[in-house]
């Protein structure tokens, strides 16, 4: 029996998937909750590497958009740090049990929901707006970590590259990099893991084509939102669904 023959297994995937395509079409940042939904269903490992194929495949399209304005010098910074933290996630995904995992993913979600509410109420990101390059490769083996752990290495990555005050299309162009490229360093640590088996592969290549046609309807949908209310409720979700996972982790 496949991984999508459960019926809360598919929901959840199916719900995770269309995220990740309204992230990748413009709703920056909602991506981060698609990976704790689906640990709502399946192991955190085994939640994080049926999508990883997913970003691979959007990765492709967001590559190809804004492969002639990105920033070479962050990207160079940044992914050495990353795939430092890629690795410590792995060695810690490997070394202790589900519920551990479970704790960290939850924490990662509650936090990052908490740092964008913040941000919505006026709070500002207080890294330094022209920080040497050894500080972006700090940040980066935070981004690797918590990539690895629950695809949501946009916080750290934001904090570091956001106050440098890129043009908009540069400051996209160079998130879509690097990010191609950690999730390209993510793919041995799964298969190391032996999170990406014959079932979850089955399950992303069956979930490809709804990934594609999400992201193509986010810019419809983005039109006929009002995307400070609609963040609002996003980011209280990730509040409370990180708060579950957290409890969820402490009690088993």
């Amino acid at each position: 029996m496949g991984l999508l023959s459960d019926p809360a297994v598919l929901a959840m995937a199916v719900l995770a998937v269309l995220i990740f395509g309204l992230a990748k079409g413009g709703f920056s940042g909602l991506g981060a909750l698609a990976t704790p939904l689906l640990a709502l269903v399946l192991p955190p490992t085994q939640a994080a590497a049926l999508l990883l194929p997913v970003l691979l495949v959007q990765d492709v399209v967001s590559v190809w958009a804004f492969r002639q304005t990105w920033d070479r010098w962050i990207v160079a910074r940044m992914v050495p740090g990353a795939a430092l933290g890629v690795a410590l996630a792995a060695w810690f995904a490997a070394s202790v049990d589900e519920a551990r995992v479970m704790l960290v993913l939850g924490a990662i979600t509650l936090s990052f929901g908490l740092y964008r509410l913040w941000l919505g109420r006026g709070g500002r990101i207080v890294a330094a707006s022209h920080s040497p390059g050894w500080v972006g490769t700090l940040f980066g083996v935070a981004t690797g970590f918590t990539s690895q752990i629950a695809h949501a290495g946009g916080p750290p990555f934001q904090m570091w590259v956001t106050p440098r005050r890129l043009p908009h299309e540069v400051f996209v162009g160079t998130s879509a990099i690097t990010f191609a490229a950690i999730n390209w360093i993510k793919v041995p640590s799964f298969l190391l893991l032996g999170s990406l088996d014959r079932q979850v592969l089955t399950a992303s290549i069956l979930l490809m084509p709804l990934a594609v046609l999400s992201t193509l309807a986010s810019v419809w949908i983005i039109r006929r939102l009002d995307p400070a209310r609609f963040y609002a409720v996003i980011y209280w979700l990730m509040v409370i669904l990180g708060a579950r996972l957290v409890w969820t982790g402490l009690g088993t």
